[in-house]
């Protein structure tokens, strides 16, 4: 049992946090909005154009230092 799940059951559980974190972030910062009595509708469609602008930015560039900075700036647009 044991060798099973050093095996299959910690990595699985490693690529889940991986997976989730940018969600949960993205959950606990809507929520501090939320708190405050802001009203905010588009945490995933900010999400989405920020990593699309990021990626855009990477790919043309070529540096990902820049593509950072193009998905904080698309995002805030």
């Amino acid at each position: 049992m044991m060798e099973f799940l050093i095996t299959y059951g910690i990595p699985a559980i490693i690529t889940i946090v991986g997976l989730t974190t940018p969600i949960l972030l993205a959950g606990i910062g809507e929520l501090v909005v939320e708190k405050s009595g802001v009203l905010n509708l588009g945490v995933e469609g900010l999400m989405l154009v920020g990593a699309i602008s990021g990626f855009g930015v990477t790919v043309m560039t070529g540096s990902p230092w820049l593509g950072v900075l193009g998905a904080a700036a698309g995002a805030a647009l």
